[in-house]
């Protein structure tokens, strides 16, 4: 395999690879921003019926009630919502969470390629000139040799 296709392929896989991470964020600060939400309508719903414990105690109309519950039956309404997106938001961080370590693995493979690579050509090139010290050597040998013959 040749340097520049294995270094194009790099750099495709550390683009792919910072997508996903800047993908992951995002996922990992929705996923936060859900759970802030529910967690604040769950305090408000409990803050409102603290409320109505309280207002019952001193005496409470009929309409005032009724009131009471409606609102608490649409907060429970918004929250069941909330929980839903927080889920979704946990699904979506947990498959960028998966995509991005698939593609920090492809990459780390890419890397480990080159490194492969590099490393042959390193051997190669110590090989050579290892065989070119030999025949200098050998040369040089021959030379000395053929000197005190004569």
């Amino acid at each position: 395999m040749s340097k520049l296709p294995l270094a194009m392929l790099i750099e495709l896989a550390q683009n792919k690879t910072d997508e996903a991470t800047r993908r992951l964020g995002q996922l990992q600060r929705a996923k936060l921003s859900a759970a802030e939400k529910l967690d604040m309508l769950v305090q408000y719903r409990q803050e409102y019926y603290d409320q109505l414990q309280s207002q019952m105690q001193n005496g409470l109309s009929s309409s005032r009630w009724r009131n009471f519950q409606h609102f608490i039956g649409t907060l429970d309404g918004a929250i069941e919502q909330q929980r839903a997106i927080a889920a979704q938001a946990d699904t979506r961080l947990a498959r960028g969470r998966s995509d991005w370590q698939d593609h920090k693995r492809r990459l780390n493979s890419f890397d480990t390629l080159a490194e492969r690579v590099k490393l042959q050509q390193a051997q190669i090139v110590n090989k050579r000139e290892q065989r070119a010290s030999d025949e200098h050597a050998a040369r040089q040998f021959r030379l000395r040799m053929i000197a005190a013959a004569e």
